[in-house]
């Protein structure tokens, strides 16, 4: 059922038919669902596996997109997970349907023009559950950049998750730490780097932090059959690295395991206020 807005003459929200209606930022929207009976072209079929492949690193990864792409779409009818999707399809993505990957150096997850992070880089404690990041301080940046906040995020290729801290150590501290469940401190890591003003109103370009546990993709390769060939070193990695598998939690609960439980109270009622979707 579609409710009217307005009278006869506005827009309406629901579903009348095959149609249904919503607002987005205040403009009224009309669309056609249904199943299309078109067979798919080659064309579509790659579009298809592009969204899939886009989808699959920034749907677990809402908030920080919320918060890193709000200003690229300010004054505009875009969204931000939508303006994420479209740059990341357009140069994130390498090689040809059927085989299309993602080139996680090029990934972006904040726009913005403060300046970005400089050589960034993650390394992994001896208990394996803390990623710290670290970047360069330059002597001659301004000091209006030093209390620009950082904004870090793991994603975890395998298990299609994603671990974030939306406001981190300050920019002029040069470092930054990420606890992880130690059942994921085996699991493949991609890492990106972002700053953000305290009050939100500006935000830096992400910059790719590194990888982590890379070998890990050895397994997947010999799962679908592939064949792999492991040098020494690498074979060495494998058999030190401990066997997480068993204690991996069901993938509903794999969603919520990084949300960092020690941002205090005031930070994190103004993380909730600040990823909140606009309204209308």
């Amino acid at each position: 059922m579609g409710k009217l807005i307005n009278g006869l003459f506005g827009g309406f929200h629901g579903r009348i038919g095959n149609l249904v209606g919503y607002t987005l930022k205040g403009k009224h929207i009309i669309r056609k669902i249904g199943i299309s009976t078109k067979p798919l072209t080659p064309a579509r079929k790659a579009n298809c596996q592009k969204m899939k492949v886009v989808n699959e690193i920034l749907s677990p990864s809402l908030p920080v997109i919320r918060a890193g792409f709000r200003l690229a779409v300010s004054g505009t009818d875009k969204n931000e997970y939508n303006e994420a999707v479209s740059y990341n399809k357009l140069n994130a993505l390498q090689g040809e349907y059927p085989n299309i990957s993602l080139d996680y150096t090029k990934v972006l997850v904040s726009m913005g023009d403060l300046p970005v992070a400089v050589n960034p880089a993650i390394s992994q404690n001896a208990d394996g559950n803390e990623i710290e990041f670290s970047w360069e301080v330059p002597a001659d940046l301004s000091y209006q950049y030093d209390n620009d906040r950082a904004m870090l995020m793991i994603y975890f290729p395998t298990l299609k998750v994603s671990c974030y801290h939306l406001i981190g150590s300050k920019r002029a501290e040069g470092k930054d730490t990420i606890r992880i469940d130690a059942a994921h401190a085996g699991e493949r890591m991609e890492a990106y780097i972002s700053f953000i003003k305290d009050n939100g109103k500006q935000v830096s370009n992400s910059v790719y932090a590194g990888s982590l546990n890379t070998s890990a993709k050895i397994s997947d390769e010999i799962k679908s059959g592939k064949e792999v060939k492991v040098s020494d070193q690498e074979r060495n990695k494998n058999e030190k690295a401990p066997d997480m598998g068993a204690k991996r939690a069901d993938k509903a609960s794999d969603r919520l395991f990084c949300r960092n439980s020690a941002i205090d109270l005031r930070l994190l009622n103004f993380v909730l206020r600040f990823t909140a979707p606009a309204p209308g």
